[in-house]
């Protein structure tokens, strides 16, 4: 039964989009963005082919669309507006790479080296969110003593280096999986965290 205050077509033009979206994520991972057309997507969801223009815009506007919610699923907006301990962050990261949204982001991400719209904006706050997340968790265990403009700096880097690390893992744990154990790997970079934090001030 429909809720009350919702129409009957809002719930079907809903179901529509999540379709659209569905089978646009999956055939983008399979094929990559450039081989994907808008009949494959409609036979992949039994959407009309017209529908997802009418949703969407256009094709970038589609991808966005895949990108945005893909990304919100992982680490939504706000995710870390309190300060999580290194284990969630670290969870965050194993999580993406195990997703089934993994191969998508790392594939799309070509498309935001690429570009400079919609789609590179998302990866740029993708990224940002990790690293806010991981500076936060620093200032919180920043020694009292010390500058705290030069710590603040310290900080950023520092932030800017474990994401390309944790990045490394993800995409070494996509492509050869076999060879990489993702777990062994986030629990030899937080150990390091730990016994070395303290030097991060120094």
């Amino acid at each position: 039964m429909t809720p009350p205050g919702r129409r009957r077509i809002d719930e079907i033009g809903e179901e529509s989009r999540r379709r659209i979206l569905d089978a646009a994520e999956e055939l983008f991972a399979e094929r990559g963005f450039d081989r994907t057309s808008f009949v494959d997507i409609a036979e992949r969801s039994g959407i009309s082919r017209g529908s997802i223009p009418w949703h969407f815009k256009n094709k970038d506007g589609l991808v966005l669309a895949v990108i945005e919610r893909a990304i919100n699923r992982l680490i939504p907006a706000g995710h870390y507006r309190s300060v999580p301990p290194l284990a969630e962050l670290f969870d965050d990261a194993s999580a993406l790479a195990r997703s089934g949204n993994s191969a998508l982001i790392l594939s799309m991400s070509a498309e935001a080296i690429r570009g400079t719209g919609a789609v590179r904006t998302q990866y740029q706050e993708f990224y940002a969110r990790r690293r806010a997340g991981l500076e936060d968790w620093l200032r919180a265990r920043r020694p009292k003593d010390v500058d705290p403009d030069e710590a603040a700096q310290r900080e950023r880097t520092f932030a800017v280096a474990l994401n390309g690390l944790l990045m490394g893992i993800h995409f070494q744990a996509v492509v050869d999986p076999a060879n990489v154990d993702l777990d062994a790997s986030l629990r030899s970079i937080a150990e390091l965290i730990d016994k070395n934090l303290a030097d991060l001030y120094a």
